[in-house]
């Protein structure tokens, strides 16, 4: 059994900087595997992790998604083999628990039913012992990952590009095709221009959306929708006041009506309250987006509950990674995804905490911890 040691950006307490240091993975479960960590975006997730906003436990290790290079396969672990190239997306697929056995493997119990006491899977030279949050860690050169949350990849794009899969991609891309399930003609209004909000709209192009209108405060975001293909956009403002306005050119875009479909990518309660009364009557919603653990949805009430409106909820977009990674993949290859305007800027190990900083002043849309492989 091969002992892995690598540099990590370590969580020692919540809102100090990230500790750089090298960790040693645990001898390896048999229902694991070590994957050498090529790529992880910095999602703006943990942003709030590292406030503490989340109730992650320190020490551990952040970073929900990632790609690498499997190196070692525990014994009880069958279809993966050291040297493929395997996407960590942020929910693994047991297969066996009650909502993969009926069908929902977005909601997997190998991860939510953990309460939040995530494994341990390195120590550092303290003696520590670290976990990995969200059962990834992929802020660390190498990874300890369940079998069931590694999936194959081929592809000849850089890991910096397919490492968004496992989170962005999947959550954006999956909101429209899965969850909405948004058909030609209809029209799609997209509450936030972030990274989720920027996939989506890529997403209700391919499905040949008639109409696409984004909702964002952020001028150079706003923008970057324009540039690839709103029809509409909307600053909704700082007030009630300019957000009764937005939600009116929100209505106007679309007959008077509101929109056949609502995306939200935002995160805050507020947000989310503005993207149900933008649908129309009937209209599907589409929530992705969190504030804060323990945070409360307030909602209009006749607009929900007697105006026939549908609220979805998007778990990592609902996909079957089994069968949806390597379609979206296929849509990256052809550039029909466009990596290019999202990626915004490369950051090594050692710049964790610019990275953070970047993500949490929304100067970068998605940043990428790289690692050399």
């Amino acid at each position: 059994m091969t002992t892995w040691r690598g540099r990590a950006g370590v969580l020692r307490a919540i809102k100090e900087p990230f500790s750089i240091e090298e960790v040693h993975l645990l001898p390896l479960d048999p229902h694991r595997v070590a994957v050498k960590t090529h790529a992880s975006p910095f999602c703006s997730t943990d942003v709030k992790n590292w406030k503490g906003k989340l109730y992650k436990i320190p020490p551990t290790i952040l970073g929900h998604a990632s790609i690498g290079e499997v190196v070692e396969v525990g014994s009880a672990v069958s279809g993966i083999r050291v040297g493929q190239r395997v996407v960590v997306p942020g929910t693994p697929e047991c297969g066996v628990c009650y909502y993969c056995g009926i069908g929902e493997p977005w909601q997997c119990g190998e991860l939510f039913d953990l309460g939040g006491i995530y494994p341990d899977i390195a120590s550092g030279d303290d003696g520590a012992r670290i976990s990995c949050a969200g059962c990834v860690g992929g802020y660390a050169e190498y990874m300890s990952i369940s079998g069931n949350q590694v999936f194959p990849v081929e592809s000849d794009l850089d890991s910096d590009v397919l490492s968004m899969l496992g989170c962005g991609i999947s959550t954006g891309v999956g909101s429209v095709f899965n969850v909405a399930q948004v058909q030609p003609g209809e029209s799609v209004a997209i509450v936030g221009a972030g990274h989720l909000g920027l996939w989506m709209l890529q997403a209700a192009r391919l499905a040949g959306a008639g109409s696409v209108t984004v909702v964002e405060p952020h001028a150079e975001r706003l923008a970057l929708a324009g540039s690839l293909g709103a029809d509409v956009l909307v600053d909704p403002g700082s007030t009630p006041e300019e957000a009764a306005e937005a939600l009116a050119a929100v209505r106007a875009a679309t007959g008077g009506r509101g929109a056949d479909v609502v995306l939200e990518a935002a995160g805050p309660a507020v947000s989310q309250s503005f993207a149900v009364q933008a649908s129309r009557r009937g209209g599907r919603t589409v929530l992705t987006g969190f504030e804060i653990g323990g945070a409360t949805l307030p909602l209009p009430q006749v607009e929900t509950a007697l105006q026939s409106r549908r609220i979805l909820s998007s778990q990592n977009g609902q996909v079957h990674m089994k069968s949806d990674l390597q379609r979206y993949t296929g849509l990256l290859e052809r550039g029909l995804l466009d990596a290019a305007p999202i990626l915004t800027r490369r950051y090594p190990i050692e710049e964790l905490d610019l990275a953070r900083d970047r993500s949490g002043s929304l100067d970068d849309v998605c940043g990428v911890i790289v690692f050399d492989h």
